[in-house]
């Protein structure tokens, strides 16, 4: 299974901050790149670049030019993970792709009340968001990709 990533944040001495779309959180730190690959060097020595580091089509990897780029799975297994006040929140979108679920599955079941809004789901502006722990209490584990 890959884990997306949902948005990657540079913060200082080169460690990232990334959220995966599962609702997880990790610290990914890049200065053992920096001896072991030569291609992360520019990283180091140009902080515009380090900066300008973006999620990949897809959410499968990070990337900051053509050349230097970290695969999704490497950032989740080998990355620290961190507690925030969002871990467990999954946008309906994200959780029926991760499920292989429709959309309209999720609202139903707040409708017929499997779902409790507020303490299962709850909606910011027009999207929904979903606990991780209620996914899986109602629908079991997610698939496997």
């Amino acid at each position: 299974m890959f884990h997306k990533i949902k948005s990657v944040t540079a913060m200082p001495d080169f460690i990232l901050c990334i959220q995966f779309s599962e609702g997880v959180t990790k610290h990914y730190d890049l200065k053992p790149l920096f001896d072991k690959y030569p291609l992360f060097t520019p990283l180091r020595e140009h902080p515009e670049l380090y900066h300008s580091v973006a999620v990949d089509v897809g959410g499968y990897g990070i990337i900051w030019n053509d050349d230097i780029d970290i695969a999704c799975d490497e950032l989740f297994f080998n990355g620290v993970s961190v507690k925030t006040p969002f871990d467990g929140l999954i946008a309906f979108s994200d959780a029926t792709q991760i499920w292989g679920l429709n959309e309209s599955t999720l609202r139903k079941a707040i409708t017929y009340g499997k779902l409790i809004n507020g303490q299962d789901v709850c909606k910011f502006g027009k999207q929904w968001v979903i606990s991780s722990e209620a996914m899986n209490r109602e629908y079991g584990l997610p698939e496997a990709e």
